[in-house]
């Protein structure tokens, strides 16, 4: 068992359950009181039976308050366990949804490089897994196992105080040996039911992975091949659900030993008591009672170990990903961003993703206020870099990036994020409504201000066309769209978030001729009056900038107007050429 790790769960899990330590420590009381109540239970029930032998009596009498106070105690102990599970209930879900929305925080904190290298199922089932052993963990901990001990501790205290010794020896002794061996069976039997889950993802996965490939299958005529291996895979989970099974057979088997030579030893040695005298009835059916009543809850013991177990691991994935270091946060007392104009300087900036893998060298320029500044050059240049860099999803290890003389490194993220909107390349939408899509840019904005900005993209006509309008959902990542709709969509939020600065990510590449032009021209109508960056593939959609980088191998290697580089007859001139060249081709075979 991994001690260490399972403390550390824990121990992450002890600062949310103690902002309710009132109600905790009122719901210990409760768990305290109805062990007391059923522990008084077989106390009374001896008393009852002692006034109804007649060994014991010349004249029998019905013993009617021993009789009320068994129901009464047996009434407490349910009353006070129902009453503890209703108070624990707040302190459990508050502290599942505090967690999750600590960890969702968290996430969206933690770098670009953390999110690309990630695996967003595998990320949402830690959470999911986690949240749930929380929950498993503090009812079965609190409500079974804890309650247990507290009663195995009162019994034993009772028989001790009122018996010989030996009565509360056998019993603590049986209760022992009885948690020793569950606990080591379930240990040897999880590598069965591990097993088990395993073959059974896999036939799972076989059957799903054949049947979406049915067209494929049938062209092989590959039907006997994909049920021999499917079969296959049932053939070692048949194995191992069989092992599991008559393992847990052997563990419930070897239960019932112990629990059965403890009961007979202790009714012998009461029976013993009973006919030589020093014992009663009454003591005879309360040693009974008590064994009985506490291996009710043992019965679980495996299960609940094993579950235990599972839930702190799931619980240690959960809490790992807290321990994530956040690569980019604000420094102490960073200020707000102060837009005066929107002039971008990048000043001897030197980056890489690796050490080993240098991306730009002495990247520096200026965008003036206002002004339009694009970007172009080969795919892995360094362009998307660029904008990454600006948008402070990562540091650059050398030199600095300032707006309006301000270093961004020592503003607040939000108001540097706030001050600039983005086009980019591949427009990815929530599985929501359009309307929703497009007030993502403000989401306070009025229904009007929408409505305006998908007229500024020339969207609003045709969302109207839709039978459901602006509530059309755009289904998963936008794939009811074509390109271009999404592309204006992503216009129409920019326009409504209204940055001082506006960044083009080769907004237009995936575009067909005729949607680019019309893009084009909503860019234009974008970025009139803002500054403005645009990383560019087609160079027929940035000939109208101010000034153009021609990027090569992270470095700048010329810059000038559109009709400067041509002139110039450099990599931009070569570039130029070719996509015209490719233009007029593809135009002369439409």
């Amino acid at each position: 068992m991994k001690t260490h790790q399972d403390w550390q769960a824990i121990r992450s899990l002890l600062p949310f359950i103690w902002q309710f330590k009132g109600r905790v420590l009122f719901a210990l009381g409760l768990l305290l009181l109805a062990k007391v109540a059923n522990v008084g239970v077989p106390l009374v029930l001896k008393e009852a039976v002692d006034a109804l032998d007649p060994q014991q009596q010349e004249m029998i009498y019905l013993p009617v308050m021993m009789l009320v106070a068994y129901g009464v105690l047996r009434l407490a102990s349910s009353v006070f366990s129902e009453l503890r599970d209703a108070l624990f209930a707040k302190v459990i879900f508050r502290s599942v949804r505090r967690i999750a929305t600590t960890i969702f925080r968290h996430l969206h904190r933690l770098s670009l490089r953390f999110h690309l290298q990630r695996q967003t199922g595998g990320i949402s089932r830690d959470i999911e897994r986690g949240s749930r052993g929380i929950s498993f963990l503090l009812n079965f901990m609190i409500f079974n196992i804890v309650p247990t001990l507290v009663e195995i501790v009162l019994v034993s205290v009772i028989l001790l105080i009122n018996y010989d010794a030996i009565f509360a020896l056998i019993t603590t002794g049986t209760i022992l040996l009885y948690i020793i061996y569950t606990l080591l069976v379930t240990e040897w039997r999880m590598r069965f039911r591990r097993a088990m889950n395993e073959m059974d993802s896999q036939a799972n996965n076989q059957a799903i992975d054949s049947l979406l490939n049915y067209e494929t299958v049938k062209y092989f005529n590959n039907e006997g091949l994909e049920l021999s291996q499917y079969d296959n895979k049932l053939a070692g989970w048949e194995t191992s659900a069989i092992r599991n099974q008559t393992s847990l057979s052997a563990l419930n088997i070897g239960q019932g030993i112990i629990i059965a030579a403890g009961l007979t030893a202790l009714m012998l040695l009461a029976g013993q008591g009973v006919i030589a005298g020093n014992l009663t009835l009454g003591d005879l059916v309360l040693v009974n009672a008590y064994l009985l009543q506490l291996y009710l809850p043992l019965g679980f013991l495996g299960f609940v170990y094993r579950e235990i177990r599972h839930s702190l691991a799931d619980m240690e994935r959960m809490f790992k990903l807290l321990q994530q270091q956040e690569e980019i946060s604000d420094t102490p007392g960073a200020g707000e961003l102060r837009i005066s104009q929107g002039r971008i300087q990048f000043d001897q900036v030197y980056f890489a993703y690796q050490p080993e893998r240098p991306i730009l060298h002495d990247v520096t320029f200026e965008v003036e206020a206002g002004r339009k500044l694009a970007i172009v050059g080969a795919s892995g240049s360094g362009k998307s870099t660029i904008v990454r860099l600006l948008y402070r999803f990562y540091d650059p290890q050398q030199g600095r990036i300032l707006i309006d003389d301000q270093d961004i490194r020592t503003i607040t993220q939000h108001s540097l994020r706030e001050a600039i909107g983005i086009v980019p390349q591949d427009t990815v939408l929530f599985n929501d409504t359009i309307y929703h899509n497009i007030a993502y840019g403000r989401p306070d904005a009025t229904e009007e201000a929408v409505f305006n900005a998908a007229r500024q993209a020339h969207l609003h006509h045709f969302i109207q066309l839709l039978p459901l309008g602006y509530q059309t959902l755009v289904g998963e990542r936008g794939l009811k769209l074509s390109g271009g709709e999404k592309q204006r969509i992503a216009i129409a939020r920019t326009l409504l978030k209204n940055p001082s600065i506006v960044v083009f990510d080769e907004a237009t590449s995936a575009l067909d001729s005729h949607s680019e032009q019309a893009i084009v021209q909503e860019m234009l109508a974008i970025s009139r009056d803002k500054t403005t960056l645009v990383i560019a593939h087609r160079l027929s959609t940035i000939v109208d900038a101010d000034t153009i980088l021609v990027m090569d191998q992270g470095r700048i290697c010329e810059r000038g107007s559109h009709a400067q580089l041509l002139l110039k007859g450099g990599i931009y001139a070569s570039m130029w050429a070719l996509q015209q060249q490719e233009s007029r081709f593809s135009h002369s075979h439409q």
